[in-house]
């Protein structure tokens, strides 16, 4: 088990946190002791106790605010790939009924064809390629 001390408005803390987590609970206490020196230059020394309650409020304030960001943006994703699943759907029936429309032109175009060798006439393609 990890073991840190920090210093938060000039009081040593000792913490104890899992192995390799010490750099991350540095940076953490680094975190909140900026929020501290800003409270403190603030409202002065109003006591350890209110001064770390009012910069973890500003903190879990931050994280309340990130967790409504996140929110919104799963929201924003879940619409995002709704309207690509409709748009999917739109292009693939598009794609269907043109498929089928270059297939009755192409059927068309192969009975005038017929119909004009049949009459013994060359066919358009045929009288250009001449």
């Amino acid at each position: 088990m990890g073991q840190i001390s920090v210093t938060l408005n000039g009081r040593a803390y000792r913490l104890e946190c899992g192995e390799g987590e010490e750099a991350h609970l540095l940076k953490l206490a680094e975190y909140l002791g900026t929020h501290l020196e800003a409270m403190r230059g603030k409202f002065g020394q109003v006591g350890d106790d209110r001064l770390i309650l009012m910069a973890s409020l500003v903190v879990v304030d931050e994280l309340w605010d990130l967790r409504r960001q996140v929110e919104d943006m799963k929201t924003v994703l879940a619409e995002t790939r709704r309207d690509k699943s409709t748009s999917d759907e739109s292009t693939k029936s598009t794609q269907s009924d043109l498929a089928a429309r270059i297939s009755a032109a192409a059927d068309r175009l192969e009975l005038l064809n017929e119909q004009f060798a049949a009459a013994g006439v060359a066919s358009p393609a045929k009288r250009r390629q001449s």
